[in-house]
């Protein structure tokens, strides 16, 4: 099955992996050996962009967002509308590859397309309200308004957790704002990141799409430590950890560029005693074990109530005894691999920090072995009793390891959730409307997502997107991201027959 889809989506045995957007170059990097968490099978190599394939892009690019940031944002718009209908088109065969290619479950890998074709809708209407203000001027005779222009190159650096959805998250938004891009996915995914760019040349060949506008680099580190450094790219987001986001923002800092990071979460739901408890379950379940809880979204904290914490950890154990752990590409199974033997490591490693430092397991981990498992990546979901102030519990987890810690007041309880340097995602169970608002005032959580009744994992892309503090305080996807890709402008004009100067300033000749 997976050699049809590859097929389908024009990936070969051996894969160029960078591109001006509809043509594609004669990479000269290192070879990428692309291979499945799911089986460990080896899929595909990919060639990667060396210095001299990165300069030609860029050049490319720059040459390409001189016509494209002429093009009516409508216009520009129409082109992410058509590749919305190709996403919708390839829909299954992406998601499945997305699927096997990073190890989540297939209906993620479905989700994440969708929210590309989501974004794609947003875009387009996006597209003809890229609005300014209108401000009265103190002079006599003066119009004052602000409108937004372009960038230039919009570099995205992605992670592989999401593979696709990312990269579409910036690039719809920065295209119909007149940018241009360049995309250098992770190494760990290459394969969905070619299939991408292939689906979306088509619909710029119809259209006449300048070359440049849509650009692929695969590579590794020294890639996106290109793009960082360059000044020729006034705006780079990048997603990941909080060290590679400190490294990535002081190098494009250095050099007065823009940066919008999307980096770690340390996500915690607070379930009070006035929660909903099995619908609380729901919520708590799924962000813990979806993508293997490889998601910056990922619920890594339960901070519960003493009076129904019993009650509820004996809920969790029940239906973590449940999980269906194994091939994503069969539809009945809850959790897939992790991305690679490097994160087995990991999780193992934060199994025994647990603990050395005082915790003790609620439901036992482990790495499970046998032929349906013969990649060695996949490992089982676990639940560790802790306290809040436990170093590897201030640490992001990028595995399914669920901490749960008890409170008894709801302040304390918030203070709790605060109490970690990431600030991504964040919820509160209960049907107590004093709590609910409580926790979304000035006084309640510290993160750029805060939920009441439903999981910290799973966002609509018409809200902005992201996080505070080691999160990176970028902001993706929905309401006004879009400002994050243009330049602000403040424009005034006198119509009058004299120059006042502003402040009531006197300047005679």
């Amino acid at each position: 099955m997976i050699q049809d889809i590859l097929q389908q989506l024009h990936i070969g045995n051996v894969n160029r992996g960078v591109s001006t957007g509809i043509n594609w170059l004669d990479a000269k990097g290192a070879v990428i050996d692309a291979s499945s968490p799911v089986d460990g099978q080896h899929i595909a190599t990919v060639k990667t962009a060396s210095r001299e394939d990165y300069d030609t892009v860029i050049a490319t690019a720059q040459a390409a967002f001189r016509e494209w940031r002429l093009w009516p944002a409508p216009r520009r718009g129409e082109v992410v509308r058509q590749i919305g209908e190709a996403l919708r088109q390839n829909k299954e065969a992406l998601g499945k590859l997305v699927s096997y290619e990073m190890g989540k479950s297939l209906q993620e890998g479905y989700g994440e397309v969708q929210e590309m074709i989501d974004i794609c809708d947003f875009a387009v209407g996006l597209s003809r309200q890229l609005h300014g203000l209108t401000m009265h001027s103190e002079r006599p005779g003066h119009r004052m308004y602000e409108q937004w222009h372009p960038l230039g190159i919009t570099g995205i650096i992605s992670a592989f957790n999401f593979p696709v959805a990312v990269w579409s998250w910036n690039a719809m938004l920065a295209w119909i704002c007149g940018d241009v891009c360049v995309w250098k996915p992770s190494e760990k995914t290459p394969l969905s990141a070619i299939a991408c760019q292939h689906i979306v040349q088509d619909v710029l060949k119809a259209n006449k799409v300048p070359e440049g506008v849509c650009c692929l680099v695969t590579g590794g580190r020294d890639t996106g430590e290109w793009i960082a450094a360059d000044t020729r790219v006034p705006l780079v987001s990048a997603t990941g950890s909080t060290r590679m986001g400190k490294a990535v923002g002081s190098v494009v800092g250095a050099r007065l560029g823009r940066s919008l990071l999307e980096l770690g979460g340390n996500n915690a739901i607070i379930i009070t005693a006035d929660a909903d408890l099995n619908m609380s379950l729901i919520g708590c379940v799924f962000g813990a074990v979806g993508t293997a809880g490889q998601r910056c979204t990922s619920t890594r904290r339960l901070i519960i109530h003493e009076s129904v914490y019993e009650t509820f950890t004996k809920k969790l154990a029940k239906a973590y005894q449940q999980l269906r752990i194994g091939n994503p590409l069969d539809e009945h199974n809850h959790v897939g691999p992790l991305i690679d033997k490097d994160a087995v490591n990991l999780y193992l490693d934060s199994i025994e920090k647990v603990k050395a430092q005082g915790g003790s397991f609620l439901v036992e981990g482990g790495v499970l072995s046998g032929d349906a498992y013969s990649s060695g990546c996949y490992v089982k979901p676990c639940i560790a009793a802790v306290e809040n102030a436990y170093p590897i519990v201030q640490h992001e987890t990028f595995a399914p390891i669920l901490y749960v810690m008890k409170y008894s007041r709801i302040e304390e309880a918030i203070a709790m959730q605060n109490n970690v340097p990431q600030g991504l995602s964040s919820a509160i169970m209960t049907l107590n409307l004093r709590e609910a608002e409580l926790f979304l005032s000035q006084a309640g959580s510290d993160c750029g997502i805060a939920n009441v009744n439903i999981g910290t994992s799973g966002a609509e892309i018409g809200g902005a997107f992201g996080g505070e503090k080691e999160t990176g305080g970028g902001r993706e996807s929905g309401s006004d991201a879009w400002r994050a890709y243009m330049r602000r402008q403040t424009n005034t004009i006198n119509y009058s027959t004299h120059l006042p100067l502003a402040q009531g300033i006197k300047f005679d000749l």
